[in-house]
């Protein structure tokens, strides 16, 4: 049996005919960029993720960039955000001339560890606290970060919260007086990515950031086409992060399944947990869901030996299978003129030698499921 990590085939043929159809009537009205379309799917996600308003942007990186932009963080200001993601997290911090401050992960969620970042933040001396100017939690896998304690220590210092929740479309926290929250909603901002491998994936690439801030709506919308405001006249530096109609048509399609496509997902996520208790694996973790509700962008496992033995062997046996993220962002050579050590994140460090990401996605089969699982027994059976 043959068990892609991903196949987009699947749903492309639950959907086929309203996608094309959505295509067509965005060729009829020839308005590519921007537009109607765009400002529909706005509409739609600011109401999904909780938010007042909501700017469709390229990709998630330049959602990550044009709210770091829009925040006002520049040359050698300081932002702290995990070394356990993917690189665009830091990339874009880099980029903009700031300097990643990186604070560990719990070992339960991987995200960016609320006491450790109170830690950091402390031992700044103040030359360098004053520099201290955004966070950005990373809601990975599909799971909300810790977000009332690191809402607390932003607050306190005034800091700026970036939420990256790239993976975590539709994901919510509780907070301890009962709030529900989506991701996305908490922040100043929220940073969404259409990569086609997300939950919500357009055929190509596009983001969306999410604010509850007029300001900082306007900001955004003038950032995304060179800072002009109105046409031609520009007060500030942007860039060209617009957002196409092709995609939003293609996103607006796929929204209203993403509900149920998430609910498979967690699904998945139940009978995995399961079979593998039934299986009674020793030294193989299964996903904690310590918020909410985690949207399982990704499902993994924790493999406390062997993990590149273990995925050599489900290659074999036909299962794809990914590691995220096998160099924490401390360890890219980009980053060394940061002067971090390998041991400086030892729960960084760990997640990097230890994780697998499994199949997940909503069209895979209970059959596939337990094909997987069987074939784990096997490699742990010797």
């Amino acid at each position: 049996m043959n068990v892609p990590l991903l196949d987009l085939k699947r749903q492309y043929a639950q959907i086929e005919d309203e996608v094309k159809a959505a295509a067509l009537e965005v060729f009829q009205e020839q308005q590519f960029i921007l537009g109607s379309k765009v400002e529909d799917l706005e509409g739609r996600i600011a109401q999904y993720c909780q938010s007042r308003y909501a700017v469709g942007v390229s990709s998630g990186t330049d959602a990550l960039l044009i709210s770091l932009m829009a925040a006002g963080v520049g040359y050698e200001d300081l932002v702290i955000t995990t070394p356990y993601t993917f690189f665009a997290t830091a990339g874009t911090i880099a980029r903009i001339g700031a300097r990643p401050l990186f604070v560990d992960i719990e070992r339960d969620t991987y995200n960016l560890d609320p006491e450790r970042m109170r830690e950091i933040v402390f031992r700044l001396k103040d030359p360098e606290r004053k520099k201290l100017k955004a966070v950005i939690p990373v809601h990975l896998y599909g799971q909300c970060a810790d977000m009332e304690p690191i809402l607390e220590v932003a607050r306190e210092f005034g800091l700026v919260v970036i939420e990256d929740a790239a993976q975590a479309i539709g994901a919510e926290y509780s907070f301890s007086d009962g709030t529900v929250r989506r991701a996305g909603s908490m922040g100043d901002y929220g940073c969404f990515s259409f990569f086609p491998s997300k939950n919500l994936g357009a055929f190509g690439d596009g983001g969306m950031v999410t604010t509850n801030d007029e300001d900082i709506y306007d900001r955004l919308r003038s950032l995304r086409i060179h800072g002009a405001k109105p046409k031609y006249y520009h007060k500030i530096i942007g860039g060209n992060f617009r957002l196409d109609a092709l995609q939003a048509a293609i996103l607006i399609v796929k929204l209203k399944y993403l509900d149920d496509w998430t609910a498979r997902r967690q699904e998945n996520a139940a009978t995995y947990k399961r079979l593998f208790s039934e299986a009674g694996i020793e030294g193989l973790v299964t996903p904690t869901e310590k918020q909410k509700r985690h949207i399982y962008n990704q499902f993994v496992i924790r493999v406390e030996k062997e993990r590149d033995e273990l995925r050599n062997f489900l290659k074999d046996k036909g299962v794809g299978t990914e590691i995220y993220y096998p160099v924490p962002l401390h360890m890219q050579e980009c980053f060394h003129y940061l002067g971090y050590r390998p041991q400086d994140f030892p729960v960084t460090l760990e997640a990097s030698r230890t994780t697998l990401a499994l199949p997940i996605f909503p069209e895979l089969t209970n059959e596939e499921i337990e094909y997987i699982v069987e074939v784990i027994k096997k490699f742990f059976s010797g």
